[in-house]
């Protein structure tokens, strides 16, 4: 019966038990194959009941002291934590002024003591000691106890850190997300925000912030766990890469009936279209870059005013929103700190809101008015792909559903702009196809000290994924840049030799940009360009050419993100780096 948080990155810890014995810790600092080599294994614990946990550290550097799990001052709570606590100091001293003494620097250490604090003060169950823990703690958790007196037991509690568990066969499970146990089960629960529970073997039994039971309905996972597998790839990122054509086109089949898109299932109808006034984008990271290029596509094609908001923005800078708007909340995971908090601020505003998830259940997709899904399937690597790539497919569904209900393009545009969507997935296999012209080239960059990707309109917003993608996992310092916005003073950074990759998908905008080309290669840069099939004449400005085919520009994006993902991937790979857990990053960043 084990919990598991299956991606992080600086230390791990177990904790075992068998029945009636004292609870068995073992942690280390580092990855997870040194917590391997020091259990044999796994074979130096035994056990029927047991807590593990990969750590990315927040409070306190990474150490084996501070690795979870944490235990109580004479070893009567055990537990693990994801999220962080704000009020853990006051809480500490509180804990210090009634004798406990603390080992590491962690705010969990903190959580795991003020457990044991209230069980021993009321005498009472674990529920009651969770429970009035849960209401003097400030801050997200995702919490998993053992308690010594409860054999064959751990209690879970959640506020705003994702959590699932999953019962089969007799057993039960514990995770931060669902791939983490897709190996095991597929029938899962969603536990609720300020919700408790207890788990035993095959049983699990919810109960809210009261103590009072409560019933929860049971989930089937539909991803096949053989998704979650490398399947043959060296790393689950060019796996992912590989599964883009299917993701995308299992997202567009989602809402495509009879060669028409229909939003029934999302819970859009022509009359919420008509009625909306203008479309707040709210995301972090990739998923905001989704947002920069849907700004284009939906502001040039339905002529609907459009504002693209990080979340960690949004929510503190007190917005002013239109309540005939709409809120529309990318997030891969569903679970995103700060989304999930820009979405509440929407809905407190009294604006529609409109979750783009992956992720069936997650906590945008329970708190969203509406819910587009994202066919990703599960999404190993840190570093997004195929999610980006469907946000992307969902975003122009909509603006295509927009434009048409809103009678700002004809039958005759509908049915093009579909038939393109129908035949992107080609045009993604033809690119994989030529990956090898892009491994070379990206060898050759594996000691680059900086890289800039310039591009105008939306060939700028695919500069923001690609330098992401860059820096991410190949730890190269990158950067996105307006091509227009050169000469107010980032030229000044190109130096002989300085890589500077340039994104020409926008017909409208090609000699521009290459202008901007040629000024940065004046100062000494080497150049890559990005282009359609066709525009040839680019070979006579950049020193290393890749193309991709001719879509319509609206679309541009989804074909141009393919060559940079690969670059960034095959550069990171010549450095010799963990290209699927790149230092000091989480897949989902659930805390802020």
């Amino acid at each position: 019966m084990p919990w598991c948080n299956y991606r992080g990155y600086d230390s791990a810890g177990l904790a075992v038990r068998d029945g009636e014995l004292p609870v068995q810790v073992v942690k280390a600092k580092g990855r997870l194959k040194v917590l391997d080599e020091k259990t044999d294994g796994g074979a130096a614990l035994y056990g029927t009941c047991g807590i593990g946990h990969t750590r990315w550290a927040t409070h306190g550097e990474p150490s084996e002291n501070n690795a979870h799990p944490h235990i109580s001052d004479d070893g009567n709570v055990t537990g693990v934590h994801n999220g962080i606590i704000e009020n853990y100091q006051e809480l500490k001293d509180k804990l210090v002024r009634k004798g406990y003494t603390f080992y590491s620097s962690t705010d969990t250490e903190v959580a795991i003591k003020l457990i044991d604090y209230y069980y021993k003060k009321y005498e009472g169950t674990p529920v009651d000691a969770i429970n009035h823990a849960m209401v003097r703690i400030r801050g997200s958790y995702a919490l998993a106890v053992m308690f010594q007196a409860y054999p064959g037991e751990i209690y879970v509690a959640r506020k705003d850190s994702p959590m699932i568990l999953g019962v089969e066969n007799g057993a039960s499970y514990i995770a931060s997300d669902v791939p983490a146990i897709l190996k095991y089960t597929r029938n899962v629960y969603y536990i609720g925000n300020l919700e408790m529970a207890r788990v035993r073997k095959g049983e699990i039994t919810f109960y809210n912030l009261d103590g009072e039971e409560i019933q929860k309905e049971k989930k089937h996972i539909e991803w096949d766990a053989e998704a979650a597998e490398k399947g043959g790839y060296e790393h689950f990122m060019m796996k992912e890469i590989h599964e883009q054509p299917k993701a995308v086109a299992d997202t567009l089949n989602s809402v495509l009936k009879n060669d028409a898109i229909d939003l029934t299932e999302v819970g859009l109808t022509d009359a919420d279209i008509e009625h909306i006034s203008q479309i707040y984008i709210v995301a972090c990271g990739s998923a905001y870059h989704v947002g920069m290029a849907a700004q284009y596509v939906m502001e040039d094609l339905a002529r609907i005013p459009v504002r693209v908001e990080l979340a960690s923005e949004f929510r503190y800078r007190r917005p002013i929103l239109d309540k005939n708007a709409l809120a529309i909340i990318v997030s891969q995971s569903g679970e995103t700190a700060d989304s999930l908090a820009a979405l509440r601020e929407a809905k407190e505003h009294g604006v529609r809101t409109l979750g783009i998830v992956n992720v069936v259940g997650s906590s945008i997709a329970r708190e969203a008015d509406n819910v587009f899904y994202t066919l990703a399937g599960p999404e190993i690597s840190v570093a997004t792909t195929k999610a980006y790539s469907t946000q992307l497919i969902a975003a122009y569904t909509l603006a295509i559903q927009f434009a048409k209900v809103r009678g700002e393009i004809t039958d005759e545009q509908y049915a093009a702009y579909i038939k393109e969507l129908q035949i992107i997935l080609d045009k993604i296999r033809k690119i994989l196809e030529d990956k090898e012209r892009i491994q070379w080239f990206a060898a050759k960059q594996a000691n680059a000290k900086d890289v800039f990707f310039i591009g105008r309109g939306i060939d700028y917003a695919i500069c923001l994924e690609g330098s992401l993608k860059m820096k991410e996992i190949s730890y190269i310092h990158s950067e996105a840049y307006a091509a227009g916005e050169l000469k107010h003073g980032t030229i000044s950074l190109i130096e002989d030799g300085t890589l500077v990759i340039g994104v020409l998908t926008q017909p409208a905008l090609y000699e521009k940009t290459v202008s901007n080309m040629v000024e940065c290669k004046s100062r000494g840069a080497y150049l890559m360009g990005l282009t359609t099939y066709g525009n040839y004449n680019m070979e006579d400005t950049a020193d290393f050419v890749t193309y991709i085919p001719k879509t319509d520009p609206h679309f541009a994006t989804s074909l141009a993100v393919i060559p940079l993902q690969l670059m960034g991937y095959y550069v990171s790979v010549a450095k010799g780096l963990d290209v699927d857990k790149p230092r000091n990053l989480a897949k989902s960043v659930t805390v802020e």
